[in-house]
């Protein structure tokens, strides 16, 4: 083979690499067991091209980066009952690993202990204390007696978001873990399933003496933060809610009157919020922005205030790790100068967005500004800076309709004043003589 192939087949090869570690998540355990009792999660994971490397979270060598590059593009966390993360990873480089761009599911139970705690609390969750479970004496799954820990959760207690959970589920979910609340001033932080009104949080073998942490449908079991730069992290209750044995279980409420189903919707629930946690669903980006009057192609130095334009940009989605024309139909153009002075819908056809509108009578320094932001979409910005001048004297009209009053009042003066000039010249008086006549 020539030098020229070999050095082909080096680039395809160090590419090949490049993609593959581009999907490298690191899955911290408790113990190596649970790769094993959680399997089909697992799979599901590697068939959508996530490489994943295991390790128990209590690992001397744990790092997440090396060189001043990071190893890893997500971090999966299924170790509640770690004391301390080993290595050099602690709550401090998991948030310094987010606000870099990285991606992180943690799933939690009754045990959790102060990492996990610590790192939700930075994100403006909190777990209940250690050792409570989610319980509803209505709605738990018939197969259990005694502590009504194994809830069923209706599909009608899950979010409507397509990018996050998919389309709506088939079957309710079963969940068994430690509950969550929301701090109500976080405003980037999503419920995604809750509790029915029946649940509360609380001690499973002890007397409810004082008002449980979460009652009823304040009570979160999975929730999500979608960073200022699009990092996810995602935060479940529920460890078992990813295992095998929840994954095919059927699942029938306890409730009178509800129906049997011989598989839960957990499998189809972590599946599509997985690939929501790691960027596969619910992406979207831009290209080809253009603005320009009408009748041209090129976008001018400056534009004339009223001028005629047109503006149009390009959004894809990524679904399912695949790129598609994004068919939103919420997406807003705003000319923007310190406030927006037109704020209209961009209108799609196959992925295009463009609006055509008047400039305003206003001249100054604006933005052509696209800011998309809907619930589980990452969010969308692009502006485009444009000086906007005031006409020319040759380019105002040559005479004025509403100017027509004071131009009648100009030529009727000028008309009295040739016939008062008139009269004045040619009239003469009569004389004496004819007078005395």
């Amino acid at each position: 083979m020539s030098p020229r192939g070999w050095l082909a087949v080096i680039a395809v090869c160090m590419c090949m690499q490049l993609v593959r570690a581009g999907e490298k998540t690191l899955v911290l355990l408790d113990d190596h067991s649970i790769a094993y009792t959680h399997s089909i999660f697992f799979n599901s994971l590697r068939d959508r091209g996530f490489d994943l490397e295991f390790a128990t979270a209590d690992h001397s060598s744990l790092t997440l980066s090396k060189y001043g590059e990071y190893l890893y593009k997500h971090l999966v966390i299924f170790s509640p009952s770690v004391t301390e993360f080993g290595g050099s990873l602690n709550s401090r480089a998991i948030l310094k690993f987010v606000d870099d761009g990285g991606n992180v599911l943690i799933a939690a139970n009754p045990s959790i202990d102060e990492p996990l705690r610590k790192l939700a609390s930075e994100c403006g969750i909190e777990f209940d204390e250690t050792k409570t479970s989610v319980l509803d004496h209505v709605h738990h799954d018939v197969s259990q007696d005694g502590v009504h820990s194994r809830i069923v959760v209706d599909p009608a207690n899950v979010i409507k978001s397509v990018p996050i959970v998919g389309k709506p589920l088939s079957a309710p979910l079963l969940y068994s873990g430690v509950g969550l609340v929301l701090d109500p001033v976080n405003s980037l932080a999503t419920t995604i399933a809750h509790a029915s009104p029946s649940a509360y949080s609380y001690y499973p073998d002890e007397k409810v003496t004082v008002y449980p942490h979460a009652v009823g449908k304040s009570t979160v079991l999975v929730a999500a933060i979608q960073a200022r730069n699009n990092a996810r992290v995602v935060f479940s209750g529920s460890i078992d809610m990813f295992s095998d044995a929840f994954l095919t279980a059927s699942v029938q409420s306890a409730a009178p009157g509800s129906k049997r189903f011989e598989k839960s919707g957990n499998e189809e629930f972590v599946r599509a919020l997985s690939s929501w946690a790691f960027h596969h669903s619910g992406v979207l980006r831009y290209s080809n922005v253009s603005h320009h009057i009408v009748g041209q192609t090129e976008p001018p130095q400056f534009y004339t205030i009223e001028d005629d334009v047109i503006f149009s940009l390009h959004i894809e989605e990524k679904v399912n790790g695949v790129w598609q024309p994004f068919a939103g139909k919420d997406v807003q153009l705003e000319f923007h100068r310190i406030d927006p002075f037109v704020r209209q819908p961009l209108v799609p056809v196959d992925g295009t967005f463009s609006l055509r509108f008047i400039l305003p009578d206003v001249y100054g320094v604006f933005r052509f500004q696209v800011d998309y932001r809907s619930l589980g979409y990452t969010y969308l910005y692009t502006a485009s800076q444009v000086p906007v001048r005031p006409k020319t004297h040759v380019q105002y009209e040559r005479f004025i309709v509403s100017a027509f009053p004071y131009y009648a009042g100009a030529f009727s003066m000028m008309i009295g004043v040739v016939l008062f000039t008139a009269a004045f010249l040619f009239h003469t008086e009569a004389s004496d003589k004819t007078k005395t006549e």
